[in-house]
């Protein structure tokens, strides 16, 4: 019996699941075509390089050896697939994609039995699945016969032709297997995910698929088969099945749910949507359930989005909205989104405080665009647009779903947590990102300029790639799109080192000197100007202090 070792895709603490962001996108809410998803995974203190694992064929009787977070955790083995495909990142060589975004749920069902976290059941899973409904039906039954070790988890499984959302929740100590539901998102239609369930009622089947264990609507829902007369068993549930709430049931709603979690999603939904509309759930966004308790599970925007908007949404500090981060005196005298202290925390007096969280923050170990297209070979129909760090300050890089070795700056060997690397996108970004944050309003139309001359760059060469691909063989367009890949990396450190080094020169001494094209030139050095906000609460603070007579 051969075994091999499969450890998680990313080396993180558990912290990080709790805080990340999913983005969906149907194909037919897209300008052209595109299946997409996104995903910030958010997490104090650690690096997601980019992970690749390469396709192939197994042995009968191979097994997988599953070893899950951190090197304590204990070892168990999976039966190995008869073949796996090719997977970078979370997507596969069939352009196959899984996000996720960690909910938690009930405290009861905390240290279900298993040997599956989230991770390793997502990467076993885009191995072993051609399609997002093959996927979901392979998670099932991986559930199903390994089990599953942790709380309740949402998925966007999504392929170039459709977009599902999962939930799925362990049963508790001395279960194995898990409760869920997948839900299609309508091909017309955005959603998003941010660490809380948010699916309710759902449509029902006449009868459960015995043999595969679980209820199928067909195109339009999957449910496991137990997932409401689990419910009742733990006393979460009395009435009709036909008025079954998945989240009431294993997930319900409390304040830090509603404005931590639910109000990314609403800020998403503002961008494309008749924002006046979306504003009239910010009770609910406040907290008052009484008055609205939901927010919708999905919507129609009212114009098709690109990979760029999407970008851009994962960059969102609520701008422009009530909750704002950037106009009132927690931000400062530059204006910053940015908050150093804990989510909650007291004030001198012992007042309960909260900051805000919005999609785009400081602690995220790596984001990325995931897009799917069928009308193109899935060699180069599959992009995900990654970078290492806060999305709000990197530049998203093209990855080919095809690639046959990740580029050196992504690489885990490259991304030592504890130790600076100009070789590390995690470190050149951060270098730049933590120069801005304290200097925000004054230093980010630097970063906003270097970001968006890669990004143009990007969009417009992908023209000549897919017009390429078009002649060559299947290995030869693995080898091009894996330079593609390399080169754009490349590119990418490139600039973020110039970028580095006019931020230091350019603003040195909390003085900013003129510059172009990226380069410090000839001119009046000025000072840049405190935020309104702050200069106010100065003043209010002070009284005449710094009132010149």
């Amino acid at each position: 019996m051969k075994r091999f070792f499969l450890t998680a895709l990313l080396t993180l603490a558990s912290v990080a699941g709790f805080a990340c962001t999913n983005l969906i996108v149907g194909r037919l809410a897209s300008v052209d075509g595109s299946v997409m998803c996104t995903y910030n995974c958010d997490g104090f203190g650690f690096a997601s390089p980019l992970n690749w694992s390469a396709a192939g064929r197994h042995a009968p009787g191979e097994m997988l050896a599953i070893r899950g977070w951190g090197p304590d955790a204990p070892v168990h083995y999976v039966k190995q697939a008869d073949y796996t495909y090719g997977v970078v990142g979370l997507m596969n060589e069939l352009q196959v994609s899984i996000v996720e975004t960690t909910w938690g749920g009930r405290e009861e069902l905390e240290k279900s039995e298993g040997a599956l976290d989230y991770f390793t059941l997502m990467e076993l899973a885009l191995q072993r699945s051609a399609t997002a409904r093959e996927a979901i039906e392979v998670m099932h039954n991986l559930v199903q016969e390994y089990g599953y070790n942790q709380t309740g988890e949402s998925f966007a499984v999504c392929d170039p032709q459709e977009a599902w959302i999962m939930e799925l929740i362990g049963k508790g100590p001395g279960r194995k297997g898990a409760v869920w539901v997948a839900l299609r998102v309508p091909d017309d239609c955005i959603t998003a995910y941010a660490n809380s369930s948010r699916i309710r009622k759902f449509p029902q089947a006449r009868k459960i698929d015995k043999k595969k264990g679980y209820g199928i609507v067909e195109g339009t829902c999957m449910y496991s088969a137990d997932v409401i007369s689990f419910a009742r068993e733990m006393g979460w549930y009395e009435g009709a099945d036909a008025d079954f709430s998945f989240r009431e049931a294993y997930g319900p709603m409390d304040f830090s749910k509603i404005r931590y979690c639910e109000a990314r999603v609403w800020s998403f939904f503002r961008h494309h949507y008749d924002t006046e509309v979306i504003d009239s759930y910010l009770p609910f966004i406040e907290g008052h359930m009484d008055i609205c308790d939901e927010l919708p599970l999905w919507i129609k925007p009212d114009k098709p989005l690109s990979v760029r908007d999407l970008m851009n949404d994962m960059r969102d500090h609520y701008e422009g909205t009530a909750l704002d981060m950037t106009v009132d005196v927690s931000a400062g005298p530059w204006a910053s989104p940015y908050r150093n202290q804990l989510t909650n925390f007291e004030a001198p007096d012992g007042t309960k405080m909260f900051r805000e969280r919005p999609i785009g923050c400081q602690q995220s170990g790596m984001t990325m665009v995931c897009q799917m297209r069928s009308f193109l070979p899935d060699e180069v129909g599959g992009v995900t647009y990654f970078n290492m760090d806060d999305a709000s300050m990197v530049a998203y890089v093209p990855v080919y779903c095809s690639i046959n070795r990740v580029p050196a700056p992504f690489r885990r060997e490259n991304n030592n947590i504890r130790e600076f690397s100009t070789e590390s996108a995690f470190w050149m970004n951060n270098w730049v990102a933590n120069m801005v944050y304290p200097r925000y309003s004054a230093m980010i139309g630097d970063l906003r300029d270097a970001q968006t001359e890669l990004e143009d760059y990007y969009a417009e060469d992908q023209k000549e790639v897919e017009a390429k691909v078009k002649n060559l063989t299947h290995q030869e367009r693995i080898d091009y799109l894996t330079a593609k890949t390399e080169a754009y990396t490349a590119k990418m450190m490139q600039r973020w080192d110039k970028l580095a080094k006019l931020l230091i020169v350019k603003h040195n001494d909390q003085i900013m000197q003129p510059s172009e094209n990226g380069v410090v030139v000839p001119g009046r050095r000025t000072s840049p100007k405190y935020a309104p906000a702050f200069v106010e609460a100065v003043k209010e603070v002070t009284g005449d202090r710094y009132v010149k007579p």
